[in-house]
């Protein structure tokens, strides 16, 4: 299964009880969670790096990104290895998820525009809602949403 320009692979995972979809291009790897080194003078969204197999990766925070509630590592929780382009440079990026699901197709042309009103995210982060199952899917602008601009 490929991307294609009438429908896009997608990894979903859950934060905070909601629903998320990233394209499964910008997916590494799906690992167990492991230690943080908490760098000086970090931010909460940024907090520090991860050991990924011996190469250093950024931690990321996405649920401060998204204004959410910080969580504890729970059982179902994994880690993200993401590959990225920041600052014009290919990235390792690693993010926690509350729990992953699965991968999906989606119609790219399915995809709903954010309605300004009503939603608790910043909709520059949001690329499209989709519906799977009866529920909502959030489609995050992967470049947006991890942009240089944005690592505040």
């Amino acid at each position: 299964m490929t991307d294609s320009a009438e429908t896009q692979m997608v990894l979903t995972f859950a934060l905070d009880g909601e629903t998320f979809a990233i394209p499964v291009g910008h997916v590494d790897e799906i690992i167990d969670p492991l230690p943080i080194t908490r760098a000086p003078n970090a931010d909460a969204f940024a907090p520090g790096l991860i050991n990924v197999r011996g190469a250093i990766a950024p931690f990321v925070d996405l649920r401060h990104r998204l204004g959410m509630r910080p969580a504890e590592v729970q059982e179902a929780s994994r880690v993200l290895v993401l590959d990225l382009v920041v600052g014009g440079e290919a990235t390792k990026v690693a993010m926690l998820a509350d729990d992953v699901a699965d991968i999906t197709e989606t119609a790219v042309a399915d995809l709903e525009a954010v309605p300004e009103l009503g939603v608790r995210w910043p909709i520059d982060l949001i690329r499209g809602v989709a519906k799977k199952d009866g529920a909502l899917v959030i489609v995050l602008d992967v470049d947006a949403a991890f942009a240089p601009q944005n690592l505040q």
